[in-house]
């Protein structure tokens, strides 16, 4: 069903043929890309990224019938960039989402999100299950009030996120989310060398560093001692004084999907720099305490999880995704994409564009 779209909302077809809306939530200016028409899907990028990581699949969905819109979330591109943290609580995000779905011209829609935007996705469906009627999660499976489950410590955000993350570490490293949280700390990292910086960052989270006939385990089969050991042992904790970057993985040569695309995110966050969307990760605390209402219940919409065999973060999760039964009541059995990493709907954009597809189809069985 549809509603009046509001006066707000300018629509315009640009020479790369896609629609981009400029959606207004309150005095929030939000990028909205769009192509198709028929049933509404949002699709909720993650960190470092912007609307363009979802190309492939914006296209593949929409040749499909369906009205695919991926905005560049507050903090990004050309989305507005409110200066203060607490202007960055998932709540406030879930709000964008939801002006976005009425302003072009919907009451619902599916939303779908990857990484940060899978954290958006989840708590979206669970907080606005009337907007938000179903969902897809990649890589990143729910975890309640604490948004990124770590199985072995806490998976289903029964602590505020700080406390979380100073025991995963221990008392003598950092937890990446600490250092990423640490005003001017990664944002130096980018500004020295942007290129080299989003290179490193972006291989050494897909499937690339591993061997090509690497047969990785089921990482959803992994229990949470193993999750947690992997964690405290592995680059994600810092030794303090070092830089994130110092454990990048720099590849000889780029394969081809980062090669495809990695002249649009320098150019991005040369433009923008990573203030704003670190922001996310220092808002973190305060998204905990503003869904204490929601605090027990489970997410009551269809939905599935999409993750990597080669993805850390599917690995963490894998602990969130056995209880499924009982947070997410309706889901679908997981997808797990085979021989790719984090950056999936880049690194293996057909199968991310048909496990979605599927999903969506099923909805009408």
């Amino acid at each position: 069903m549809t509603i009046t779209t509001p006066a707000r909302t300018d629509i315009v077809r640009e020479a790369d043929g896609y629609d981009h809306a400029t959606v207004y939530n309150g005095d929030q200016r939000l990028h909205v890309v769009a192509r198709g028409e028929g049933p509404l899907v949002l699709l909720v990028h993650g960190f470092p990224e912007a609307w363009f990581c979802w190309r492939h699949q914006i296209d593949a969905l929409a040749a499909a019938g369906y009205r695919v819109a991926a905005p560049d979330m507050r903090g990004y591109g050309r989305s507005s960039k409110p200066p203060a943290v607490a202007d960055y609580t998932v709540t406030k995000l879930v709000s964008d989402c939801e002006a976005i779905v009425g302003a072009l011209g919907y009451e619902t829609a599916t939303i779908m999100g990857h990484d940060w935007g899978s954290m958006v996705a989840w708590t979206a469906a669970w907080t606005r299950p009337e907007v938000f009627t179903a969902v897809v999660g990649m890589s990143v499976p729910f975890g309640g009030r604490g948004l990124i489950p770590i199985g072995g410590v806490d998976s289903f955000g029964t602590r505020k996120p700080s406390a979380v993350q100073r025991e995963i570490a221990g008392p003598d490293k950092l937890f990446y989310q600490e250092y990423w949280s640490q005003d001017g700390a990664l944002e130096a990292e980018l500004e020295a060398d942007p290129r080299g910086f989003l290179r490193g960052q972006y291989f050494s989270f897909s499937g690339g560093p591993y061997p090509a006939d690497h047969q990785a385990p089921d990482p959803l089969a992994t229990t949470p001692e193993q999750i947690a050991e992997q964690i405290r042992n592995g680059g994600v904790c810092m030794t303090p004084g070092a830089k994130f970057s110092d454990g990048h993985v720099i590849p000889e040569r780029d394969p081809a999907w980062l090669a495809a695309d990695l002249d649009d995110y320098v150019a991005e966050f040369e433009r923008t720099g990573l203030r704003a969307p670190l922001h996310w990760y220092r808002a973190m605390d305060l998204s905990w305490e503003e869904l204490a209402p929601f605090a027990g219940k489970p997410i009551t919409v269809p939905a599935q999880f999409i993750g990597a065999d080669l993805d850390v973060a599917t690995a963490w999760g894998a602990e969130a995704v056995a209880a499924f039964d009982q947070t997410v009541p309706q889901h679908r059995p997981s997808v797990i994409l085979r021989n790719c990493g984090h950056w999936f709907t880049r690194e293996q954009p057909e199968e991310t564009s048909a496990a979605m597809l599927a999903f969506l189809e099923g909805l009408n069985r």
